[in-house]
């Protein structure tokens, strides 16, 4: 059982404060859990659940925004960091983002939203369809209306009948004057490439996302071609898990409009579609840094929107910087953003350049890391493909269309530093010497021990 949920900013100031049960949990519980934040570093933000003197802490984090969630009774702790990820999924859709300036203007909504999804410390209504039907999303002739009548809710005077029924996602009595179904694989893929140029890790996180325009209660049945492939699935509520568990079929009664019907991970991937060689070279004071991307594994399809970008090290006062195809910009926070877009056929894209190290600086001894941005349309790259879709319970024969984009996650390139000729010049000529004087080490130890 939940005891209060706070939002707070980036800064630790407490946006939104909602007290669930009679007991009440002081605000002095968030000056410690930010006092941790600033001791220990942004690394205890991915701690979900912590323990403080009095209670038990649970947190979630999109888009600077920390939903913090109290309680001093032992509970699932899933069900509570799940809770949470409803409440930003909800705001974010309600809101149509998620930030402090947002919260802050609609704060009335945020409170009415939350006083419908939780009830005494436990989940009740997270289902967004019947969110909209007890409460308006905010507008411009709501906030006008508001303003005329003094009134500021947007909650409704009747019940959803949705909320009384077994499928409490859909409405009972839905008609659409042409019906329609679009399914899209969107997925984005994380990697690491050290700085070898080995792939250390490749994995991509997907979504199966459905946009309904069905009338009735229609029942539909959702076929993989490869369902093998797909590790750490996790559904939505109207997902009927038995048919999965036997068969991996997906057999639900699906929400109206936009929903996201599932989501997974595909692991230990062998090969990324594009590659990125960074290389610097560093002496005297200056840096010589050049990088080539090229394609490595061809899709089948055009790769586009391709992006490098990295974070010019803080020992460097000044840089020049071109390349072959696209755009280099450098940024007000010292980031160098090399804009691509698709690549060329008839040569491999290259940005080459010079950074100036600071006054004193003889060699870099930070080494960026290199994020890498590309979209690839009509292809999942995880290999998952659809086989069918079946519908039955329909008035008339649905429109059915297929979509798949992959789009680059956290990938990450690592920097190949050349090793500087006269450095490694210098250490082979001390390299006998050092050998010698360990030599000698050694016999004078042996003679102090006898």
């Amino acid at each position: 059982m939940l005891q209060c949920i706070f939002l707070l900013s980036d800064s630790g100031e407490v946006l939104l404060e909602k007290q669930l049960t009679g007991h009440r949990v002081d605000r002095s519980i968030c000056e410690w859990f930010w006092d941790q934040i600033l001791t220990q570093g942004d690394s205890l933000k991915l701690v979900p659940v912590i323990a403080s003197p009095t209670h038990y802490l649970f947190q979630v984090v999109r888009e600077g925004i920390t939903f913090l969630a109290c309680s001093q009774v032992e509970m699932p702790p899933l069900m509570a960091i799940e809770f949470l990820c409803r409440v930003a999924d909800v705001l974010s859709n309600y809101l149509d983002g998620l930030n402090e300036d947002l919260i802050k203007d609609n704060f009335i909504i945020v409170y009415e939203l939350l006083d419908e999804m939780i009830d005494n410390g436990f989940p009740l209504t997270t289902e967004p369809n019947i969110l909209r039907e007890m409460i308006a999303p905010p507008n411009i002739v709501s906030k006008v209306l508001s303003v005329v009548t003094g009134s500021t809710s947007n909650m409704s005077h009747t019940l959803p009948g949705a909320a009384s029924s077994c499928v409490p996602w859909r409405k009972s009595d839905l008609k659409h004057a042409s019906n329609e179904v679009y399914v899209d694989l969107v997925e984005e893929m994380d990697a690491i490439i050290n700085r070898d140029g080995n792939l250390v890790k490749c994995e991509i996180y997907g979504e199966v996302q459905v946009n309904c325009h069905l009338s009735g209660l229609p029942d539909l049945t959702l076929t993989f071609a490869n369902p093998s492939v797909l590790n750490d699935v996790r559904f939505h509520p109207c997902v009927r898990l038995r048919p999965w568990e036997s068969n991996q079929i997906l057999s639900f009664v699906p929400p109206d409009g936009q929903f996201k019907l599932m989501s997974y991970r595909v692991k230990k991937l062998k090969n990324t579609p594009i590659y990125v060689k960074p290389q610097l070279t560093s002496d005297s004071g200056t840096c010589r840094i050049s990088v080539l991307v090229g394609i490595r594994n061809d899709p089948g399809k055009p790769i586009d929107s391709i992006t490098v970008q990295f974070q010019l090290p803080p020992c460097v006062s000044s840089s020049d910087l071109s390349s072959n195809c696209g755009a280099v910009n450098i940024l007000a926070n010292k980031t160098c953003l090399w804009t691509i877009g698709r690549i060329p056929k008839d040569k491999a894209p290259s940005m080459s350049g010079t950074l100036v190290l600071e006054t004193g600086v003889e060699r870099l001894r930070m080494f960026p890391t290199f994020q890498v941005g590309f979209r690839v349309m009509g292809v999942a790259l995880s290999g998952l493909k659809i086989d069918k879709l079946d519908l039955s319970n329909l008035p008339s024969r649905p429109y059915k269309g297929f979509r798949a984009l992959t789009r680059a996650g956290e990938f990450q390139e690592h920097l190949w530093q050349k090793e500087n000729p006269g450095i490694v010049r210098r250490l082979t000529l001390l390299l006998p010497c050092i050998v010698l004087l360990l030599m000698r080490m050694s016999v004078s130890l042996q003679l102090d021990l006898f």
